[in-house]
């Protein structure tokens, strides 16, 4: 099964129930898009902090579930930071792109780039996750 087979396999209720997809995997990166929706925005119809949050933890734990050592049960958020840069409003749809600062045995720190399907950069965020 490949990376993305993977994934795609998965049940990640909270994705699913943002609409995530994920469109390309490899061990070194994760790329997932999400459309953004009325109901994951705040006024003025622009995406919300917490969605831009929840949609890169999504893919940085995707990425280190591909990850796992053998003898690991799964995964689960340490610590994530948020640089929030600029706005994507309700029809966009936004590009996450997962990729590794550290792989380790009992830890995994990745960086996701959030920009829309044009090129605008939303975010970068910074997750730590724990190796269970």
């Amino acid at each position: 099964m490949t990376p993305l087979e993977k994934l795609k396999a998965m049940k990640m209720p909270f994705a699913e129930l943002k609409g995530v997809e994920f469109v390309e995997a490899e061990k070194d990166r994760v790329v997932a898009r999400m459309t953004v929706r009325a109901d994951l925005c705040t006024l003025h119809h622009t995406i919300h902090g917490g969605a831009v949050m929840a949609l890169a933890d999504s893919v940085g734990a995707a990425a280190t579930v591909i990850n796992l050592p053998e003898d690991a049960k799964g995964t689960t958020t340490l610590e994530s930071k948020t640089n929030f840069i600029g706005g994507a409003k309700e029809g966009a749809t936004l590009i996450a792109t997962a990729t590794p600062v550290h792989k380790g045995r009992r830890t995994q720190v990745w960086t996701t780039r959030l920009e829309t399907e044009d090129g605008k950069l939303v975010a970068v965020v910074t997750q730590t996750q724990l190796v269970l």
